[in-house]
């Protein structure tokens, strides 16, 4: 059976430019194998990736040995459902897609808290930026 998202509808893609996903397939399904939990569909803003970087997980910067292109504002990105919850907890919660993000990452982030920084979206939000 495959994975819903947090709203208990189809898990629709995340994004495709860059592909993301644990899997690289454009979605946030986790399965067995991704322990991480990469299962929140997040719109990069300037705010989250400073943070990010600021507490390890550097997203911006691009790495062409892994095919990591880095991430900019306005990025869809499969973001790790316990770093999501760290920079909401720090009040830098970027936006969530929530028809994008997994079911799992109920296993980790409150519903209300993904609720409160829910954000409908376009395939490409750079425009938004």
């Amino acid at each position: 059976m495959s994975e819903l998202n947090v709203l208990g509808g189809e898990l629709e893609v995340c994004g495709t430019d860059p592909v993301t996903g644990f899997h690289r397939d454009g979605t946030c399904t986790v399965g067995p194998q991704d322990v991480g939990l990469h299962a929140v569909c997040a719109v990069m803003t300037a705010e989250f990736l400073a943070y990010m970087r600021e507490v390890g997980n550097d997203l911006s910067t691009p790495r062409p040995e892994w095919g990591f292109p880095g991430l900019v504002s306005g990025d869809r990105w499969c973001v790790v459902a316990v770093r999501w919850l760290q920079a909401y907890d720090a009040g830098l919660a970027c936006p969530v897609v929530l028809a994008a993000t997994s079911e799992r990452a109920l296993d980790v982030v409150p519903l209300d808290a993904l609720r409160a920084h829910s954000v409908d979206v376009p395939g490409d939000a750079r425009d938004l930026t």
